[in-house]
């Protein structure tokens, strides 16, 4: 399978794992600089389809008990064998952020990936995936108790030109720099959640995704379209706990 063909059949992932995708935060630029003060800031919702773009895996296959767990953690694609959509998970609990580093570079060697930057939150592990020069490729997540991994909600799904759904690879041109997206990124947090501020930009295909801060501490992450400026808070990680860098 050639690279282009492993990034559309992991892409694939994106259709499905919107099904038990939790509720992110979206807020509408209307040209997406931080000069906007009148831009909309509106909470969005993110849909629930019912149907699945990954074969016949829908809904029912995710997860140990649906879409949500019986401790109000979001679960990803429970996928059979080696199915492209994600990594199943093999039953064994992932409590630290080297078995969360292994559990993603299973599935990044699907994608000729690496693994960079993991994080550890109460719900779940992050993982960036990397080119093998270094370039950010993608986000993943590592569920702490069945080991499954899945391409991560919102960004990397709907706004990755490369790894996401394919419907939004033709996205708009990327116009906002990295220091624009996080004046974008300080904006929104100045009037979401007062008293956080951004980190670095960390450019991904079609995107940027900031850690936000606290007091120096990181506290979350948030992140900016490069085409229109749009921010999408993450809010499916739960309370930082550890991180460790490539």
């Amino acid at each position: 399978m050639t690279s282009a063909q492993k990034q559309a059949a992991v892409a694939l992932a994106a259709a499905v794992a919107l099904a038990g995708v939790g509720t992110g935060v979206w807020a509408g630029a209307q040209s997406g600089r931080p000069s906007d003060t009148g831009a909309s800031r509106a909470a969005y919702h993110q849909p629930t389809p019912t149907t699945s773009g990954c074969g016949g895996y829908g809904p029912s296959d995710w997860g140990t008990t649906g879409d949500r767990d019986g401790q109000g953690d979001w679960i990803g694609p429970s996928m059979m064998g080696g199915h492209p959509c994600g990594l199943t998970g093999n039953g064994q609990p992932v409590t630290s952020i080297s078995q969360a580093k292994a559990r993603a570079q299973d599935f990044a060697d699907r994608l000729d990936l690496r693994v960079g930057e993991v994080m550890q939150f109460s719900r779940n592990f992050y993982a960036e995936l990397l080119t093998p020069s270094g370039k950010r490729a993608t986000e993943v997540l590592v569920h702490p108790r069945s080991g499954a991994v899945w391409l991560e909600y919102g960004p990397a799904m709907m706004w990755n030109t490369e790894y996401g759904m394919p419907m939004h690879r033709n996205a708009a041109p990327e116009t906002v720099s990295a220091a624009e997206a996080r004046g974008i990124a300080r904006h929104w947090l100045d009037e979401h959640l007062s008293g956080r501020t951004p980190g670095d930009a960390e450019a991904f295909p079609g995107y940027y995704t900031l850690h936000t801060l606290k007091d120096g501490r990181i506290t979350g992450m948030l992140s900016v379209n490069a085409g229109t400026g749009q921010v999408w808070y993450h809010d499916w990680h739960g309370a930082f706990i550890a991180m460790s860098e490539d």
